[in-house]
């Protein structure tokens, strides 16, 4: 067998070797994202037997923020204190509609807002993931995609909060 053919065979290998390399790390990103915004987004998402009702704040500290609860639901019950994610951009004195995680006081806020904010870190991940996809493996097609979906996510949660 001649060298250039041998170096051609090495060449591939690697190339293919890279572009498995890469692309795995890519996929582990994106399912990262998705991991981490699937334990918000799916008591905003899928919300038939959850208790949901409104929220309003009374006081917010330590990146929490409280306030008694009225159930719009049907078998929700009143709470006197339920406790918001505070980085969810919320002001003192509003009502926020929001749904309750099961078995504890904690609500995450529901509608187009909650829905955008659950979604951050996938949207995060996508633009992370189009770094690697545009640098490691040279889809520079798929890595724009990739990169204005993401950054449209993080904008329109950022506009709707």
């Amino acid at each position: 067998m001649p060298a250039h053919a041998s170096r051609r065979n090495t060449s591939t290998v690697l190339r293919f070797g890279q572009f498995a390399a890469l692309g795995t790390v890519a996929a582990l990103i994106l399912i990262a994202g998705v991991w981490a915004s699937w334990g918000t987004a799916q008591h905003v998402m899928l919300t038939k037997g959850r208790e949901r009702g409104t929220m309003t704040v009374t006081r917010c500290a330590d990146d929490r923020c409280t306030g008694p609860y009225r159930p719009t639901s049907e078998g929700s019950t009143p709470r006197a204190r339920v406790v918001l994610d505070g980085a969810v951009t919320v002001a003192k004195g509003r009502t926020y509609t929001v749904a309750v995680k099961p078995g504890s006081d904690d609500v995450v806020r529901t509608g187009a807002g909650g829905l955008l904010y659950a979604w951050v870190p996938l949207g995060g991940a996508l633009l992370l993931a189009s770094m690697v996809v545009a640098g490691g493996l040279r889809l520079t097609r798929l890595a724009w995609i990739l990169g204005g979906t993401g950054l449209a996510m993080v904008t329109a949660a950022f506009l709707a909060l």
